[in-house]
């Protein structure tokens, strides 16, 4: 007769509790990350955790000694083993050309970076950062004893909630969302501790670049309203897309006439799309009843529309999207969107968001969108967009 251990037992369920993961990318650096497993309505779900964000995944399963658990959004999944307490196995991107494996760790363990950090400096403050690839930035980091939060913001958005921790002189922060595995490591001055150097940044499995940034609380990125225009001639926007029940729709369908609306150009595969839906969403309830409608203009990875549905679904699922959203039919490559949009001049990235008065003109063009992670950015954003819907709103 074998008798079983309960301790022989538990080493083969996910434990609740807080664990320490870690994705290891092409240039052997650990992108660390933290989730929470919990018992919700006798299931396994966890929380992925970036600041103040706690990410909900209620797809995990295990068979065995098998851990899958799938992303509600991005197309992507864990594939794991429980091997005494501790996970071992890939994290997989379903891109369209092939898949993309990363191998990841994890283990019960609330911390991210380190168990234990020494003391370090500290960071707090907005700073003016540049990139080796030639981006400019402006970051803004919040410290409590050694951690750190915040973002860095770009023209077409931010990096959403990063999190981690100084430690002596260096500086480390991380997020993961389930489409993006950010690393951003710094060196912070023995001289000025208003000044960051040797700054690498890892992104996903082979993405590596540069940076650097100096303290500036005077820094800021140009004008998002400024950045994207129609070319000259053009006042109007005219299009006829698929919404995700294969219905044609079109912007001069009777359903927007004497309407302000508001085009949402979008991917399923982006994270700061993300965070636009979840306010758009918000707004709609608002502003539907007062006149207000919303489109969204995906632009996927795939030109196969039963794959970009099945991404879209997703998303319409997770926020309970009330508006609609339309396939394309083209990649969210910028030359293939223009071609699909010709009347833009310049279209620089995702999201873009096209502001059209009750005569069906274009009055204002939004390049990226500063999310929650953000703080006042996202704060400062929402009262002028508020303000703007209801200028045009009042207009005869």
């Amino acid at each position: 007769m074998i008798l079983t251990s309960p301790f022989a037992f538990a080493q083969t369920k996910l434990q609740n509790g807080i664990w320490h993961g870690s994705l290891k990318n092409s240039s052997d650096k650990e992108v660390p990350f933290t989730f929470e497993v919990k018992d919700t309505l006798g299931k396994k779900c966890i929380r992925i955790i970036n600041g103040s964000e706690h990410f909900k995944v209620p797809d995990v399963k295990q068979l065995g000694d098998s851990v899958f658990i799938h992303m509600p959004l991005f197309d992507s999944e864990f594939k794991a083993k429980l091997v005494e307490g501790k996970l071992r196995g890939n994290w997989i991107r379903h891109l369209p050309q092939a898949d993309v494996a990363i191998p990841f760790t994890a283990e019960l363990g609330n911390y991210r970076f380190f168990k234990e950090a020494k003391p370090g400096y500290n960071v707090e403050g907005r700073w003016s950062a540049i990139f080796a690839s030639g981006d400019t930035t402006v970051a803004e980091f919040k410290q409590t004893g050694n951690k750190v939060t915040g973002t860095f913001l770009t023209t077409t958005g931010d990096y959403r909630y990063l999190e981690g921790t100084t430690t002596n002189d260096s500086l480390y922060l991380s997020c993961f969302d389930g489409g993006h595995a950010f690393l951003f490591t710094a060196a912070i001055s023995h001289n000025n501790t208003s000044i960051l150097t040797g700054g690498k940044f890892y992104s996903g499995w082979s993405g590596k670049d540069e940076w650097w940034a100096q303290k500036d609380e005077n820094a800021k990125l140009p004008d998002a309203y400024s950045l994207t225009a129609l070319k000259p001639g053009y006042t109007k926007m005219a299009f006829t897309f698929t919404d995700l029940n294969g219905k044609k729709v079109s912007l001069s369908d009777a359903r927007f006439k004497n309407k302000v609306v508001i085009l949402q150009i979008m991917g399923s595969w982006c994270p700061n799309c993300m965070d636009e839906t979840s306010y758009l969403v918000n707004f709609y309830k608002k502003y539907h009843p007062k006149g207000v409608e919303i489109i969204g203009l995906a632009y996927e990875r795939s030109t196969d529309f039963n794959r970009s549905k099945k991404s879209l679904d997703q998303l319409k699922k997770r926020f309970n999207i009330p508006y609609p959203v339309l396939i394309t039919g083209y990649t969210n490559d910028k030359k293939e969107l223009v071609k699909s949009l010709p009347m833009l001049a310049n279209f620089i990235g995702f999201p873009t968001t096209i502001i059209i008065d009750k005569k069906g003109d274009v009055r204002k063009i939004h390049t990226g969108f500063s999310g929650p992670g953000t703080g006042n950015y996202y704060a400062e954003f929402i009262n002028e967009f508020e303000k703007l819907n209801d200028d045009l709103l009042a207009e005869k």
